[in-house]
Parts: structure tokens; sequence; C-alpha cells
């Protein structure tokens, strides 16, 4: 057997619908209006239905928190959300990038000749 089925991250969606409300102690339909307006982006079922992951549920209680505790419009979070989206890809470029320099720096020490 190739996959091992156990083995699931925190992004693997294995939630439905009624489970993930549960969760993040929002009403299904909540769960609904923040997937039509982007806030949350659930995995889908063969039949359409979605299907939440670990990491949706955190973001759901984000959104949540956002709204109830420091009164940012549901505009605003998703702006918010977009904004750590893309300054966490940034940070993992910028990792990815010295990782890179370092590997050139040690073949560029490795192949100079000793006082070149």
């Amino acid at each position: 057997m190739d996959a091992n089925y156990f083995d699931l991250s925190d992004d693997t969606p294995v939630y439905v619908i009624s489970v993930a409300a549960q969760l993040s102690g929002l009403h299904p339909q909540t769960l609904r209006q923040y997937d039509r307006l982007g806030l949350v982006s659930p995995g889908r079922t063969a039949g359409r239905g979605r299907l939440y992951s670990t990491r949706d549920i955190i973001q759901l209680r984000e959104v949540q928190r956002l709204s109830q505790e420091e009164g940012i419009n549901l505009a605003g979070i998703k702006r918010i959300l977009e904004l750590e989206n893309e300054t966490l890809r940034l940070r993992e470029e910028v990792h990815r990038l010295r990782a890179e320099m370092r590997m050139v720096r040690a073949l560029i020490r490795y192949e100079l000749p000793p006082g070149a």
C-alpha cells in the first residue's frame, strides 16, 4: 500500500460541515457564508459537500475572534488573512533563498583554489 491513511496533516480535509461548525463554535450557515466570501476554502467531497481541515477550523475561530473581539468587518478580515498568507509565503521564499545562497557560497569556496 502506497499511502498511509492514518498519516493526516493539519491540511487534510476530514470534517463534514456539522462537525466543523461544532468544533469552531459557529453555525453551519455561517461556515457556508465564509466559504462564499473566500474567508475559508474547505475541500470538497465527490458530491460537492464541504470537508474542513484542522487548519480550516483554526482559521474559522480566528475569523470569529477578529469579528467579535476586534470589531473588524468581514472585508477587513479577508484582507488581513490575505496579507498574513502573503507574509508567510514571502518568509518561506526568503528561507529558501537564504539556503540557496549558503549552498552557492559553499560551492564557490570549494571550487576556488586557495589564495585566488
